[in-house]
């Protein structure tokens, strides 16, 4: 009798699962502490294959950083701000970015990992470059329709703004286990966590918005 024949190799299946077994394990131990043996094992793909297709365990790293970052603007180029009112529009992003990071708490971890090595590895990216600067251009066009409509104030850095509204809700989660501690508080418990989405939305837009535009929304 025949021995059965072998299932043909899916060389994207392959890469899939090595990203996705490499993402954790660099969310979970750094671009140092990740070992290529687990990695390979946690996508049940041999060292062989790993290195085939990235080259090396820093080349791995560079594009699982990549592909977060990519996720990421992908969902954010979702929400379609350019279709809100451009009030509603900052309220979105500013609740997208917080649930996002709340869900996808690897996001920060590979991010901060990728600060420890000084950006040594998406410095050169041309990936990175793109998907970046569309954010900052749909910031920038947003901030542009604020100051027509006249809810916005004039000489806005979309750069500034879209540091900032990251920065209210990167910060708390980062220092959630320190913090908790500090200020005797439960940082994630779920009463805290809608506290500091109103918070967080009411600091930017106190930040962006004209006078007038904020004893509307304050009314």
């Amino acid at each position: 009798m025949a021995a059965p024949a072998k299932k043909p190799r899916n060389p994207y299946d392959t890469k899939r699962r090595i990203l996705a077994a490499a993402k954790v394990e660099f969310a979970k131990k750094g671009l140092g502490g990740a070992r290529v043996d687990d990695i390979a094992a946690r996508a049940k793909a041999n060292k062989r294959m790993m290195y085939h297709y990235f080259g090396n365990k820093e080349e791995l790293f560079r594009q699982v950083v990549e592909d977060a970052y990519g996720e990421f603007r992908d969902r954010e180029a979702a929400l379609e701000l350019d279709s809100l009112e451009p009030v509603a529009a900052v309220k979105t992003l500013i609740a997208f970015i917080w649930k996002y990071f709340l869900a996808n708490p690897e996001f920060i971890t590979l991010v901060n990992s990728e600060n420890l090595h000084k950006a040594r590895h998406i410095k050169k990216s041309q990936r990175m470059q793109e998907m970046n600067r569309s954010f900052v251009r749909r910031m920038q066009r947003l901030l542009e329709r604020g100051v027509k409509a006249q809810v916005f104030r004039k000489g806005l850095d979309p750069v500034q703004v879209n540091i900032s509204i990251a920065a209210v809700g990167y910060y708390y989660l980062t220092n959630r286990f320190t913090g908790s501690i500090v200020f005797e508080r439960d940082l994630m418990a779920e009463d805290a966590l809608a506290a500091r989405l109103e918070f967080n939305t009411r600091t930017i837009l106190r930040m962006i918005c004209t006078p007038q535009t904020l004893e509307r929304i304050d009314a």
